[in-house]
């Protein structure tokens, strides 16, 4: 599926899972409140979404050993932190219009 580096620095890795566990979390507590919140539910729906995919990433990166090889991560890995800007540009045009 992915290329993995023939040495992978466990430390590496591990802090790769555990940055992953931290993306989890965020898209899990951001799910969580989405169902409170009635203002903005899709972008916090698309944001929670966003977070678990660039937590995944995180682990695929503990196995590969870089985030910029293969390409398709680094691809995969921009195209989430897009989405982050993308959202923090609609937050901010909704609050100064309000």
């Amino acid at each position: 599926m992915f290329i993995m580096l023939a040495a992978v620095d466990p430390n590496f890795a591990l802090a790769n899972y555990i940055e992953s566990g931290l993306w989890l979390s965020i898209a899990l507590v951001i799910a969580f409140f989405t169902t409170r919140v009635t203002t903005a539910r899709k972008d916090a729906i698309v944001a929670a979404i966003g977070f678990a995919v660039f937590g995944v990433s995180d682990i695929v990166e503990a196995h590969t050993g870089a985030w910029w090889n293969p390409w398709w991560l680094l691809v995969w890995k921009g195209l989430c932190l897009l989405l982050f800007l993308a959202l923090l540009i609609r937050y901010i045009k909704r609050r100064r219009s309000t």
